[in-house]
């Protein structure tokens, strides 16, 4: 299975993605995640104004196979979640560096994003899996 991944983007080894705008941050699940996944059915997102975490799990993809936590790739406040997703979860699947972002955070740690793997990593890694 060949994955797409986004050059644009930094990517956590538990498959987040982020794409930095500003001082926000937009969070999302990669390819490689969706495709693990399959028919995503559910997406529990955090609340806006809740603190996550970096590495700490901080929402729940549901699909027809499993419900797996999410982690947060960076430290932030959440001021955004993609409200569109409860009723079309499946979008997650289908566009997930586009209209499948989960949520959009207020950077509290921007430097945690140079820990974070670039697209050549990222694939790199996904070839050791």
């Amino acid at each position: 299975m060949d994955s797409k991944v986004d050059p644009a983007l930094r990517y956590a080894k538990t498959h987040e993605w982020v794409r930095i705008e500003g001082a926000e941050a937009v969070i999302g699940i990669s390819d490689y995640a969706q495709n693990k996944l399959s028919d995503i059915v559910f997406v529990d997102l955090p609340a806006v104004g809740r603190e996550l975490k970096a590495a700490a799990a901080c929402m729940v993809i549901e699909s027809v196979k499993a419900a797996e936590e999410v982690f947060a790739p960076v430290s932030g406040t959440v001021v955004e979640r993609n409200e569109s997703l409860v009723k079309k979860p499946e979008v997650v699947n289908s566009d997930p560096f586009g209209a499948g972002w989960l949520v959009r955070v207020k950077l509290s740690a921007p430097a945690e994003v140079s820990g974070l793997m670039d697209a050549a990593a990222y694939t790199a890694y996904l070839g050791t899996l």
